[in-house]
């Protein structure tokens, strides 16, 4: 029962750490998906990923803390992970695509 409370207070910490994404950034919302990676940025700020490498598996399920230009840092305090975008969202063929970290990504409806 202590760590069902603590699991539980410890989400309830992460949802407070969001902010809602800013309007000019509005076009990263969406599931994002192309190679070994998906990630998700959702309205609220809340963000997951998910990326395979070889017999490597790297997940987080955090806030977004903010955007540096294209960029965006999730994490929690001074435990985050910048996302190098080198082609922010926009559109091809009327389909979305961004590329985070060297990874073309289309966003999936």
């Amino acid at each position: 029962m202590k760590n069902a409370l603590l699991i539980v207070s410890l989400v309830f910490v992460l949802c407070a750490c969001s902010k809602p994404i800013p309007r000019e950034k509005a076009d990263y919302i969406g599931y994002w998906r192309g190679g070994n990676m998906e990630l998700t940025i959702h309205p609220d700020g809340s963000f997951t990923y998910e990326r395979e490498e070889g017999n490597t598996s790297t997940s987080i399920n955090a806030p977004l803390q903010k955007f540096e230009g294209d960029d965006f840092v999730v994490g929690i305090g001074f435990f985050n992970t910048r996302f190098e975008v080198s082609q922010a969202p926009h559109q091809v063929n009327g389909q979305w695509q961004m590329v985070v970290d060297g990874v073309l990504l289309t966003k999936k409806m």
